[in-house]
This record gives C-alpha cells, structure tokens and sequence, in this order.
C-alpha cells in the first residue's frame, strides 16, 4: 500500500505555509464542519507480504487491508469511528498518542468494555494536536499487533506545511514460518523474558520493500512510524541529511538526529523532512543498524532520470508550528519514581520467578517475567487495576523512569505527552515530547507533564511480550 501524499506548491501555497506556521492556533477561525463519520470493520483477510507473487499470508485487517487505511483527520475537529468486530474473540482500539478522554482510550476493563465478537463500539473525540499517530488492539495485544493489526492516524495541520510530497512508512515486522503464514509460538518463555518477538520479514506499508521512487531536488517529509511488536530499528539514509521535526506527532527543534541514526522503537514516530539532492539515476540505501552486526538495506531511495524539480533546495522553513501542550510547572512539580525490574540477566526482583538455574524461565506458561516497582501486572488492562500513584488534576509530575534490566523498553504513557528533561542526567535537547520513551539497560530518563486529562491511565512496555509479562501499570488522575 502506498501512503504518498502529493502536493503542488505555487507561489501562493508556499507564502501561505510559511506564514501559517508562524500564526498561532488560537488566532485562527474555526471551520465550520459536520462531525467526521468513519467505519472500521476488523477481520481475518489475506495480504502479500512477501511480495511474491500469487502468494499471501492469513493476516488480521482493518478494512480487509494490512496495515489499516490511513486515516487523515483535522486538528480540534471531532470524529466519531465506528469499529464492527469481525474476529472470533474480543478486541478493542487504542488510538496511540492522541491525547483523547478516557472513556476513549480502547484498554479493556480498564477504560471500556471489550468489543465482543459480532459487536461494535463508537469512538468520539476531537484530536487537539497534530502530527502522525496510529491505532491498534489492546486486547489480546501481542497476537492482534503480531497478526497485523494496526494503522496510521495522521492529524493535519491546520495550514499546510511546505513540501512536495507528504510520505508515511508504516513499519511492521512479521515472524514467518517457511510456507510464508505467521509462525505460532506467540507468548514464548524465551520471547516474554527477552527481547520479544522480534520477526524476521519487515514491510512498509504492508509489502516487502522495493526500490522507493524519488526525483532530485523535491523536498518530502517522511513520516516514520514502527509498528512492530519488538523490532527496533535505527535508521541511516546514505548520501542525505535527514531533518527530524517531529517525535511521536509532537513537533520539536529541527535538528539532524546524533551520528545520523534516527532510532525507531515499537510505537515510536519520527517526522523527518529530507531534500534530495542527489544526481538523477542514482541509487541510496536506507540501512537499519540497530543490532551489532546485523544490519541490513531495509529500502533505497531509488532516482528518476528526469532533470531536477529545481536546482537548489526549497526555500523554506522546516519548523511545524507547535501543539497546545500545558508547558509543565517543574518548580513545583510532584515527583515520582518507577523501576523497571525483571527478565533474563535482570538481577531477579520477582518474587516466585527464578533464572535459567531457579525455579523456572521468567515468563514461563505466562507468568510473570517484569515488574515495575516491584509489582507484576499481566495482560492488556483490567478492572481493579491499582494505580502505581495518583495525581491531581492540573498538578505537573516530574516521572524518573530506572531501568534496571538488562533489555531495552519503549515506555508508552497514555493519554499524555511527555516532555523529555534528561538522560543519565545529560539534558536531552531540541525539547522534545514523547508518549514513547526509549530506555537502553540501565538507562535512567526524567521527563514531565502536566496532569490535565483525568482517570486512570497506562504506562507501559511496548515491547508485547514484556507488557502481557508484567511491564505494565496504572497512573491515576483525579
């Protein structure tokens, strides 16, 4: 599937991107609009991974499609999405960084009833910020998402930004098995108390990578969005200089991300804008690195011969104009803590769960193989989950985030963004805000929000395997 945006810049069209990104939203005059209707039935249907052809794969769909349509909605204009369950067991839909009610979250038992089979539920909210966000279940997480269920939101600016093309990779990660279905095994001792159910086949936008057709001298901006259950990835565009504008749908400082690499855990999202400049006809890798000594072409930026759009790159500013995010009171903030504890070579801390030579693997017949603070709760949600601790409302908490695993751990917050202060106690710059923290072992992240939006919320691995292991709490406001 392509998600290729176009535009056509006039003279006009790029004045009025530039001033648009300098006025401020509250200055803007409400559109006058009906509330946004959409339709999302989920089901099993077939899709060509592989990109061979004549074969596919039995996949879970959002409109019979892998990943799901991309929906593009309008900044602080309501939509009500009606989800149909065509499945044979409970689901829901998590609409991921939207800063939305609870009561809309999708976390079952927790925020909602689940969505039984053969039934529906309607979501309704108005998406205040931006930016390039997605959906999935979170119900029976990890085979749902490792099933292919999952997809883009994008929620437009309210004034157009100055490019030639609008781009979105949609990342997946599929673990195959040699006739080319899905390979069982979800929930592994070995998976839930490492690395997670890491694939071995990686698509965008649904379809094993070709050649990404470009043409010198345009100016794209590339959404980024992992959607895998494990995979993390850092990507390096050979021959260019990314700018990234945008994490997790939040806009921040442009600036080129360190040694090039834009890292990319599960659930996380980049924005990043790119001039090519290169000559027409040429050929440039985009290579994952990640994991020592197995890096890999995920895609090349493959050239046109025609002669470039224009000689030189666009005169344009490449800032999007910020969301409304409450700026975090941090002199009087609240301040809590949580540790992250648990897994293969991470020192114990579960009661009941021992190591390769204990009483048995963490994680073993899903049990608990995390912890955060001492505390294991498995799963997707439920009623009566504890909160880890509680809020009031409109106070700023300043959250440390200890990671004492030896594993990495995207830590996604609902309902909020995160301004990100520091890491090992080096400030983090660019001011960025994140729902999706990536922590490498041992890691220690401060970071703060203000807490506006009340009930109770998930904080939590996403990583799948170490969120249904016990990776998971409850933050509450009130």
């Amino acid at each position: 599937m392509n998600y290729d945006f176009h535009y056509s810049i006039s003279r006009r069209g790029l004045l009025a991107a530039v001033a648009g990104a300098a006025v401020s939203a509250s200055l803007r005059p409400a559109r006058a609009s009906a509330v946004d209707q959409r339709q999302i039935k989920v089901a099993p249907g077939q899709a060509p991974l592989n990109g061979v052809d004549g074969q596919s794969t039995a996949v879970w769909t959002y409109n019979g499609i892998v990943p799901g349509p991309a929906l593009r909605l309008r900044q602080g204009e309501p939509v009500r999405i009606t989800i149909e369950n065509g499945l044979d067991e409970d689901t829901t839909v998590h609409w991921h960084g939207i800063r939305l009610p609870n009561a809309m979250d999708g976390v079952p038992g927790l925020t909602q009833s689940p969505i039984k089979p053969e039934t529906s539920f309607i979501y309704e909210f108005t998406p205040p910020d931006a930016g390039t966000f997605w959906y999935h279940p979170h119900a029976d997480s990890l085979v749902q998402l490792g099933r292919g269920l999952a997809g883009p939101l994008i929620v437009e600016e309210a004034e157009p930004v100055a490019v030639d093309r609008d781009l979105l990779w949609l990342l997946q990660d599929w673990r195959l098995a040699a006739d080319g279905q899905i390979a069982g095994g979800f929930g592994s001792a070995m998976d839930a108390s490492m690395s997670g159910r890491v694939g071995n086949l990686i698509t965008i936008n649904g379809t094993a990578p070709g050649d990404q057709n470009v043409r010198a001298g345009e100016r794209v901006r590339l959404r980024l969005a992992n959607a895998s259950l494990a995979r993390m990835m850092a990507l390096r565009f050979e021959g260019h200089r990314p700018v990234v504008v945008a994490v997790d749908g939040q806009p921040c400082d442009p600036h080129e991300p360190e040694d090039g690499r834009l890292v990319l855990a599960p659930a996380m999202r980049i924005d990043i804008v790119l001039d090519l400049q290169g000559d027409p006809g040429s050929s440039h890798a985009v290579i994952d690195d990640f994991y020592d000594g197995l890096a890999y072409t995920l895609t090349n930026l493959a050239y046109d011969k025609a002669a470039p759009l224009r000689a030189h790159p666009l005169d344009a500013p490449v800032g999007l104009p910020r969301n409304p995010l409450p700026a975090p009171d941090l002199a009087n903030a609240v301040h809590q803590e949580i540790m992250l504890q648990g897994g293969m070579m991470g020192g114990g801390k579960l009661k009941g769960v021992g190591g390769m030579m204990g009483m048995g693997m963490p994680g073993m017949n899903g049990g608990a193989a995390w912890a955060i603070n001492g505390m294991s709760m498995t799963g997707d949600g439920h009623a009566g989950m504890a909160p880890q601790f509680t809020l009031e409302r409109s106070a700023t908490c300043h959250l440390t985030i200890r990671n004492e695993t030896a594993w990495w751990h995207p830590m996604h917050i609902h309902g909020f963004s995160m301004l990100v202060l520091s890491r090992n106690g080096a400030a983090v710059p660019h001011r960025q805000w994140q729902d999706t923290v990536l922590l490498a072992p041992k890691d220690t992240i401060e970071c703060a929000f203000v807490a506006d939006n009340p009930g109770d919320w998930m904080l939590h691995c996403h990583v799948a395997d170490h969120q249904m292991a016990g990776l998971m709490t409850v933050l509450r406001v009130k």
